[in-house]
């Protein structure tokens, strides 16, 4: 292949993304493929022969293109899925060409990830010591991160080395969180070797909060036990409904009972740029560590996530290990990133998360994830206001949780229809929402991350989710 080749292609898939995007709000958000189109995916064969850049560039636009997942359009409100920052595209280009490994050494993307690491803490508000964090695949990994740090201070305070003496040393070690802690937490808590036994799910308040009388009661209980508890887990938005907890009384109880305060900020923590809400976090910047997505709200291309430590020793103590073939004597006193993880070939990830935030600067962010707020609220409230529809929790970021719930149809029917109704809405193309479970009971979740969605879009949700609702039940618009 000659430079010219490349060059000649580039410009093909730089017209073939610009395409795909300027197409999205006039294209389905999402249909299902055809069989034939599935199993031809599946069924590729490898082949012997190599394949011309052209067309590579071709199958990439009539076959994997054109069924997409959906994200990308204003008018997807499923799980917590963004549209990627054109900024965020760009650089992604770039990173791959240079494809470093981020590990350590003297490089640009090393010190471009401290620095933009450093800007993700401030932009959350989190004290930054030098070191006190890294990026990472996304929250699943920095909530490994984070909680191996967590295990490992309790396990030194208790007098025990668990790096080298592992966990049978201990008394069985005991955390906290609520039903609506998002799962990831669960399975960084197994895979650490903790047992979830031992993982206590205490109880909320009315809103979904933490409570954290119910928290201190489980805590004393563990202790008389002769367990020793020393996690508690707050989210500064919940999967579910974008509940936020009250950050600074369960900071006060961490602090009286010595428990390591970890923050699941993934998708929530950057709601605290936007004024109207930025209330709701108080005391976030208390917690020992927070797990986020930049992936998520601020639209940085998957996958990108960011593990942060308030104690830059700890994290470093609990991963580090350099061997004689990775001394580096040059790498000053933070030492290389591959010392604060689990990664030791780690992907140029800073480049795409500096594009995209430098691109609009703390003021686009912070505009941005306003207008998403302001949204979500306006959907609540056209769903407060729409007959056979219920909110059923206050909307507290951009998540909105409701149901359908016609007048007179029993309870069980409720359920399975409200069970239903996401496969159903998807499947029209139209917009695109997905289901959870609150407090017992089937539920519709649309949650707003794109800064290009109107008010016209959430209210064809409105229309499309009566619309199977109706079509659900056998009603018809005048019953």
């Amino acid at each position: 292949m000659t430079s010219e080749d490349f060059r000649t292609a580039a410009r093909s898939a730089a017209d073939l993304v610009a395409d795909y995007l300027d197409g999205l709000p006039g294209r389905p958000v999402w249909q299902p493929m055809a069989e034939a189109e599935r199993q031809a995916l599946l069924d590729l064969p490898l082949p012997e022969a190599g394949t011309p850049l052209d067309e590579l560039l071709k199958t990439v636009g009539d076959r994997i293109m054109t069924a997409p997942m959906g994200n990308g359009s204003p008018r997807f409100f499923g799980w917590v899925n963004s549209a990627p920052q054109p900024a965020g595209v760009l650089a992604t280009l770039a990173a791959a060409a240079m494809n470093p490994s981020s590990a350590g050494g003297d490089h640009a993307d090393v010190h471009l990830e401290r620095a933009v690491v450093r800007w993700i803490a401030e932009l959350v508000g989190f004290p930054h010591p030098a070191g006190g964090g890294l990026l990472t695949s996304g929250t699943s990994m920095a909530t490994i991160v984070c909680l191996a740090a967590a295990r490992n201070r309790a396990a030194r305070r208790a007098g025990v080395d668990v790096r080298e003496d592992g966990l049978a040393a201990l008394p069985p070690l005991t955390g906290y969180v609520t039903g609506e802690t998002h799962s990831c937490v669960r399975k960084a808590w197994e895979l650490l070797g903790l047992g979830s036994r031992h993982l206590r799910t205490v109880a909320t308040d009315a809103e979904g909060r933490l409570d954290t009388a119910a928290l201190a009661a489980a805590v004393a209980e563990d202790r008389a036990a002769g367990r020793l508890p020393f996690l508690v887990v707050a989210s500064a938005g919940t999967v579910g409904t974008g509940a936020v907890d009250a950050f600074d009384p369960i900071a006060d109880l961490a602090g009286r009972e010595g428990l390591w305060l970890h923050v699941d900020g993934a998708y929530g923590a950057f709601g605290v740029l936007d004024p109207a809400i930025a209330h709701r976090y108080a005391g976030m910047d208390r917690a020992d560590s927070i797990a986020l997505d930049p992936h998520k709200w601020l639209g940085v291309p998957v996958d990108c996530g960011c593990a942060l430590v308030r104690d830059t020793a700890e994290l470093r103590g609990t991963f580090s290990l350099v061997p004689s073939y990775l001394r580096d004597e040059a790498a000053g006193s933070l030492g290389w990133f591959s010392e604060y993880g689990t990664e030791q070939t780690r992907p140029f990830r800073s480049l795409k998360v500096w594009a995209t935030i430098a691109h609009r600067g703390r003021t686009g962010v912070a505009a941005d994830i306003a207008h998403t707020t302001a949204l979500a609220r306006r959907l609540g409230e056209l769903v407060g206001a729409t007959n056979d529809l219920e909110l059923l929790a206050p909307v507290e970021t951009s998540i909105v949780a409701f149901r359908y719930r016609p007048a007179g149809l029993a309870e069980e029917a409720v359920e399975r229809v409200n069970r239903e109704l996401p496969g159903a809405v998807q499947a029209r193309g139209r917009v695109f929402v997905t289901g959870a479970v609150l407090r017992g009971h089937e539920m519709l979740r649309a949650c707003l991350l794109n800064a290009t969605t109107t008010e016209a879009d959430v209210r064809l949700l409105i229309d499309e989710v009566l619309a199977c609702g109706a079509a659900l039940t056998g009603r018809t618009d005048t019953d």
